[in-house]
């Protein structure tokens, strides 16, 4: 590790906490309706759908009606993709998906994963692109803020018994946020040297007198949505590590600060809606310390180098560079490493199979823990709740009181809608992960041996689960019991937690907000962050620990012994 390794991280995180506090105040305005200035643009759109913008929907109608959306976004991408072959804007003459494929990459993008079974450039077509994947990063983003605003809201007042209306959200935050941020991004990645263009490819010669094809294509809006959305998938196969997708230094620190800046305004938008702007400071803060600790942690991993790499003599200081882009280094991969695994975006600019096992045990921790460090654009805010939900539960058992958040009696019904949600990862992971690693069937997929082939299916149903996409490598997942598999647990990951989240902020918005009184327990300072952070290590990740010990852990030793598989 070294100082200008440390002087990047830093300036990164400072600028993105700068652009923080302005977008949370933006967002709280969006959320209230007091953001217009599309105002015709919207009406429009409010017409066209038969839409009431200012009636409310319980918790039931506005989950409901975010299920019917997301339902729909689906079979129209299904359908864009299997038949991409006979559509227009096709240049290279690609065939459409195969349905396993289909079904995959269409639940993937409805559900803010963005894992990708296949290559962007070789597989998808520039209509397929733009009209289909770059929409759902769009649409998808904008149903988990939609849905961290309705949840936000329930913090907020006495007996209410509206959320929000789900559409009038969506279109909202989909119009006055997404739309203009992606658009600015967008541009300044063009400037900075990221091709849009409608043209499949362009023929260069090379040093030697060859030629090479270089796949080309409309990249840079959909760059600039898949870190904002943190979607994540990438338009190249090699996503950002490919010099279209980080063709500098300053690209990649715009695209790690696009990736974190949302979920952190959303917790100072959290503090706006609910009236008390240190609720909001006190969850930033968990998010914020987490990232800072978990890229440390794979900063020094892959700082210390291989230890097989050191016993044949290379030089100490080069640390481990297999995997990651020399001109970018250990600091910025360890840096966008933790954000899009933390920030359940999924995107990367080093491969994370070439880490040393306990800098890929971080990124994978990252992911089971829930995806709330900082979390996805609004699943990230909404995650975050539910473990202050027990947070506060574990605080009021050990003071025999019972426990309140925000003037909200947390009682038997919350706890148990919180530990559903909860147990979606770890039933999901586990489960599908078990399975595969005995089945015949899947196990032909993984690459490796020992306890990194474990990792690599691990990480894979973990990533799926999490709504994250980002791959260990080294799995053949283009086949239909990981296309299938992967994309159940994609919709588990989202939609079976979804609900009970909602069904907990219904039941949270009903109840009388009670006035802090001399034994409420403070949820604003150091002791409910460090208490909350607590939960989160404990709940989140020792359920995973024995699948960890048998995995990277075990790598980690069994390396260290100068033994390899």
């Amino acid at each position: 590790m070294t100082w200008n390794g440390w002087a990047q991280i830093a300036l990164v995180l400072a600028c993105v906490l700068a652009a923080a506090v302005p977008l949370g105040r933006y967002i709280a305005a969006i959320a209230t309706g007091r953001v217009a200035f599309l105002a015709p643009v919207e009406r429009l759109l409010y017409a066209a759908g038969g839409i009431d913008p200012q009636r409310g929907q319980g918790w039931r109608a506005y989950a409901l009606a975010m299920l019917a959306g997301n339902a729909a976004g689906f079979l129209l991408l299904y359908a864009l993709l299997r038949l991409q072959g006979v559509l227009p804007l096709n240049p290279q003459g690609l065939a459409g998906l195969s349905p396993w494929l289909a079904f995959n990459t269409a639940v993937s993008f409805v559900t803010n994963t963005n894992w990708q079974a296949y290559s962007g450039e070789v597989a998808m077509s520039g209509l397929s692109q733009m009209a289909g994947l770059a929409v759902q990063n769009f649409l998808s983003a904008a149903t988990g803020i939609a849905l961290a605003l309705a949840v936000s809201r329930a913090f907020a007042a006495s007996g209410l018994r509206d959320l929000g209306n789900f559409w009038a959200d969506f279109v909202r935050v989909t119009l006055y946020l997404l739309l203009p941020l992606a658009l600015v991004l967008g541009l300044v990645f063009v400037a900075l040297g990221m091709p849009q263009s409608l043209a499949a490819s362009v023929q260069a010669t090379t040093l030697e007198g060859g030629t090479q094809t270089i796949p080309l294509g409309p990249a840079a809006f959909q760059i600039a949505i898949k870190h904002l959305g943190t979607n994540g998938g990438g338009f190249f196969g090699v996503n950002s590590a490919h010099p279209f997708e980080g063709p500098s230094a300053l690209a990649t620190g715009l695209q790690i600060g696009a990736q974190q800046v949302i979920p952190f305004a959303l917790a100072l938008t959290f503090g706006r809606i609910v009236g008390d702007l240190r609720q909001g400071r006190a969850l930033l803060a968990v998010m914020l310390a987490s990232v800072v600790l978990a890229t440390a942690a794979i900063y020094a991993a892959e700082a210390g180098g291989n230890p097989l790499h050191l016993a044949a003599g290379i030089d100490p200081a080069l640390g481990n560079m297999e995997g990651k882009e020399v001109r970018f280094g250990q600091a910025l991969a360890a840096l966008f490493t933790a954000t899009t695994t933390g920030a359940s975006c999924g995107a990367v600019n080093a491969m994370l199979d070439s880490f040393t096992p306990l800098g890929g045990l971080v990124p994978m921790s990252l992911i089971q823990l829930g995806e709330v460090l900082p979390g996805g654009v609004g699943s990230g805010l909404y995650g975050m709740l539910v473990f202050a939900m027990l947070a506060v539960f574990v605080a009021g058992l050990m003071v025999g009181r019972t426990p309140e958040y925000l003037g909200k009696k947390v009682q038997a019904r919350e706890v148990k809608l919180a530990m559903l949600a909860v147990l979606v990862l770890p039933v999901a992971i586990l489960g599908f992960a078990a399975v595969s690693l005995v089945l015949p069937a899947a196990l032909g997929s993984v690459q490796d041996q020992g306890p990194h082939g474990l990792s690599e299916m691990l990480y894979a149903y973990s990533s799926a689960s999490g709504n994250n996409g980002s791959a260990f490598g080294g799995l053949t997942a283009d086949t239909p019991w990981l296309n299938t598999t992967l994309a159940i647990a994609m919709l588990l990951g989202r939609f079976a937690y979804v609900v009970p989240v909602m069904a907990l902020a219904g039941s949270l918005g009903a109840k009388p907000k009670s006035p802090a009184g001399t034994g409420t327990f403070p949820t604003h300072g150091p002791l409910f962050a460090g208490l909350l952070a607590g939960v989160i290590l404990i709940l989140g990740g020792l359920q995973f620990m024995p699948a960890l010990a048998l995995g990277p852990l075990a790598e980690h030793f069994v390396l260290l012994a100068g033994k390899t598989f």
